[in-house]
């Protein structure tokens, strides 16, 4: 069963923005500017993403309407085909590598095998992609998308200036976001989008997941990247090829950030898999530098 559409908000959040909550499972976002309406994602379903739309209706306003797709994981962007021939998505160029990996469409074939709302899911690409960073002018407000990978490779940011209000997605989470592999060049990339979106000194950082607004959800981001990194920097050879390392009294996600009173049991168990890779990833840059000391 989809989870259910409504619309929400945050304390000080202006309400030109607005937050389009599916359930548990991801916020999307909606920006209305004077010139255009901006969708930043399509959730997990085109029924999703029409529900959405109809909630929306009145606010759009009969302005055109422009959509971001933030990076190809399923709950981002399955709900693409209900903006199919409607509006232009936009992206980042590296989107297009993950639609065309043959991994992405073996998700959408497990998923629906498992959950008959997936079944109508269409995998459809970006319009329009970018490199680096792209502007779009609305007239009041100004949207800049940002590349911020780490998370994934194609994942964008949405920094609004005037408002002082960054719309993070996967960049930042709470608790804590998950790294794209246990390759160091990935831990690396993380780290340094945090480290971006800290230094945009903003009012407001919303993620797409954790019902956050706080700026402080950052700082705490890297501060975690940081402990792991300084408690696998002690580590021994041996312990560094430990396989259950992760398990271990000081190495659980625990050891480093509060798991939140009344997360599911299901939710925490993949934030210890987040942690898994994160771990990982901490491990593999350790050992290349100790390779190459």
């Amino acid at each position: 069963m989809n989870p259910s559409v409504e619309l929400s908000s945050y304390p000080g959040l202006d309400d030109r923005i607005v937050i389009v909550r599916a359930g548990d499972e991801v916020d999307a976002v909606f920006v209305r500017t004077d010139r255009f309406n901006v969708l930043i994602d399509t959730l997990g379903t085109p029924e999703q993403c029409r529900t959405a739309l109809d909630l929306l209706a009145e606010q759009a306003e009969a302005r055109p309407l422009i959509v971001i797709n933030s990076h190809m994981d399923w709950d981002h962007f399955w709900g693409n085909a209900a903006i199919s021939g409607r509006a232009p998505i936009i992206a980042h160029a590296a989107a297009l590598e993950r639609l065309r990996d043959p991994s992405t469409l073996q998700v959408l074939k497990d998923k629906a095998s498992q959950e008959s709302r997936f079944g109508n899911v269409e995998l459809i690409g970006p319009d329009i992609t970018f490199s680096g960073s792209m502007v779009l002018n609305g007239g009041d407000l100004t949207l800049e998308l940002i590349h911020t990978p780490g998370h994934t490779p194609d994942h964008i940011a949405v920094w609004i200036p005037e408002l002082r209000t960054c719309l993070a997605v996967d960049a930042v989470e709470y608790p804590i976001p998950e790294v794209w592999s246990k390759r160091s060049e990935d831990l690396r990339l993380i780290r340094a989008s945090l480290t971006r979106i800290r230094d945009l000194n903003a009012r407001l950082v919303i993620p797409a997941h954790g019902r956050t607004s706080s700026p402080s959800t950052v700082d705490q981001n890297l501060a975690y990247f940081e402990a792991l990194a300084d408690r696998v920097g002690g580590l021994s050879e041996s312990r560094l090829a430990d396989p259950q390392l992760g398990s271990a009294s000081g190495f659980r996600l625990e050891d480093f950030v509060a798991i939140p009173g009344g997360m599911p049991s299901d939710t925490a168990a993949f934030y210890r898999n987040c942690h898994e890779t994160n771990l990982g990833a901490t491990v593999q840059a350790r050992i290349e530098t100790l390779k190459s000391a």
